[in-house]
């Protein structure tokens, strides 16, 4: 209540003002017809002074503020994959049985359209993963993911990803991961349901890593070409990425 307080005593001030002057006024030019006449009009303006003010600037305000906070998103989003999310990538797909038969929804180029874009991300949604922990080296998985965890938790305390689900979501599925493995002293005898279960982990953090990239890079493109063009070159699915331009 203490909150409001201010509030409420500026409310009625100005309330008490304004009836003042409008008993000012009367008293001045002796015509309260003419007063309470334009009392009236400024009491019939008021809906329309709502409608603008509440309804229409409100959402104007809104959008812009909706923009601004997927501006700093994207940033963070960038940023996540410059430092830890695009060799995360390449690590995932060395456990993936199946990658060879999904690369050509992965393989980005600076022709893409929107409608490529959106394929690509439908037939990801039924991609069927097939992580075997004994294809790759989960060692190296770890090394990756226990020098970034430092990195990782400071997004997580990031306030923004309290807007992007999905983004968040990711973050956890990681964070997950990078525990069950660095909690694991010994990673190359696994018993099989040990495996199975950090497959799982692998899993379910590689399918969302894969849409969040799809969907950068399409805001990459969309918004950053000059961005976009590194992406392209550094494609952690494209064995035959560069970064040298050719």
């Amino acid at each position: 209540m203490i909150r409001y307080s201010w509030q409420i005593l500026l409310g009625l001030s100005l309330l008490i003002m304004s009836i003042l002057l409008y008993f000012a006024q009367i008293e001045i030019f002796h015509d309260p017809r003419d007063t309470f006449f334009y009392l009236l009009q400024d009491l019939a303006f008021i809906p329309v002074q709502v409608l603008l003010v509440t309804v229409i600037l409100n959402r104007i305000l809104n959008v812009r503020e909706k923009r601004a906070t997927l501006s700093r998103l994207n940033m963070i989003i960038g940023i996540f994959f410059s430092e830890v999310g695009t060799n995360l990538l390449k690590a995932f797909t060395e456990f993936d049985h199946h990658i060879t038969k999904n690369k050509g929804a992965l393989l980005v180029e600076s022709r893409w359209t929107e409608a490529q874009f959106s394929a690509a991300m439908k037939r990801l949604q039924n991609y069927d993963y097939n992580i075997d922990c004994s294809k790759s080296d989960l060692r190296g998985l770890k090394v990756i993911l226990a020098g970034k965890r430092d990195f990782l938790l400071k997004l997580l305390e990031n306030p923004n990803l309290l807007e992007h689900e999905a983004f968040t979501e990711l973050l956890l599925a990681i964070f997950h991961l990078t525990e069950e493995l660095t909690m694991r002293k010994d990673l190359v005898t696994l018993t099989p349901a040990d495996g199975a279960h950090i497959a799982v982990d692998i899993q379910r953090a590689y399918a969302i890593l894969i849409m969040e990239w799809l969907v950068y890079m399409k805001h990459l493109k969309n918004e950053y070409p000059y961005l976009f063009s590194l992406a392209i070159r550094t494609n952690p699915f494209d064995e035959k990425a560069s970064i040298i331009i050719k």
